[in-house]
Parts: structure tokens; sequence; C-alpha cells
């Protein structure tokens, strides 16, 4: 029972190693997002080849399904890595010299300023200073209020 259960896990091992010279349906992860493959859509579409890591050689894919792809992108965009040259310039209209021109724009005006906040008042000094600065008696450390502690008991023969 145990020898055909065994066979049977490396039977089921060994065979997803052997898979991978077929066919392979291509499913983007991300919708609208297509997947090129030499110029080809192929989203969606099965795709046979003998390409991967796991061989040495790679042939030329073959979709089947997949649409075509302008490699060449119809947008009014500037890509230097299309070759071509840009447009110089915009595309401007010059108005007429007879035209109505648009009533002027009311006069706008606006000022900032900063500055520093007024000092506090300054404190004199005393017209008459004392000569001498007594300072305050100290009479070392005072006990804690409560009870007073025990000594601890000696301790030996």
């Amino acid at each position: 029972m145990r020898a055909t259960l065994a066979l049977a896990i490396l039977a089921a091992m060994t065979s997803t190693a052997l898979a991978g010279g077929g066919f392979d349906i291509v499913v983007p992860n991300r919708p609208g997002v297509p997947i090129i493959i030499n110029g080809v859509d192929a989203s969606y579409a099965v795709v046979e080849s003998a390409m991967g890591l796991a061989r040495n050689e790679s042939m030329v894919p073959t979709i089947y399904g997949g649409r075509p792809i302008d490699p060449v992108p119809n947008v009014g965009h500037y890509y230097p890595s299309l070759g071509h040259m840009p447009g110089y310039g915009r595309l401007e209209i010059e108005p007429p010299a007879n035209r109505q021109l648009p009533k002027p724009a009311e006069s706008y005006h606006e000022s900032w300023s900063a500055r520093s906040a007024p000092l506090p008042a300054q404190s004199s000094v005393p017209v008459d200073p004392p000569a001498v600065i007594y300072a305050p008696q100290f009479n070392g450390p005072q006990p804690l209020p409560g009870p007073v502690p025990r000594p601890p008991r000696p301790r030996g023969p």
C-alpha cells in the first residue's frame, strides 16, 4: 500500500516536469493590458512553441487567434524611438487685425508686508539695590515623615 502511494506521488511529480511541450493559452494578469508577442496581440490566444526556461533552444512561437497590432502608434506625440522628426511649432491661428477686442480687465492690486511683533516691556534695575544677597539656610537632609524604621537585626551564631 505504501509502495503504491509512493509510486503514485513520484509519477505525479515527474509528469508535471515533462509537461510543457504542447501549447499554452495566454491570459493577461490585468484586463485591458495586452500581451504582445512579435507584434501580435496574444491575449486569450493559443501560443505554440518550444521556448522557456527548461529549453536551451527557442523556436519562433506560432500564435493562433491573435490580432496584429500597428507597430507605430497613431498618436500626436513625439517618440524618439520611432525615428521620425518631431513637428516644429504650434498650430496657431492668427486673428484678423480688424476684430473686436475684448473689454479691458478691471485693475487688480495686492500687497503683502511682514514685521516683527513688539518687544515686551523691559524691567529696569531698582534704584537702590541691596548690598548683599542672602542665601537661604540649609540644615542638611530632613527625615521623611512617618514612623522611624527599625535598624536591621544582627545575624550570626
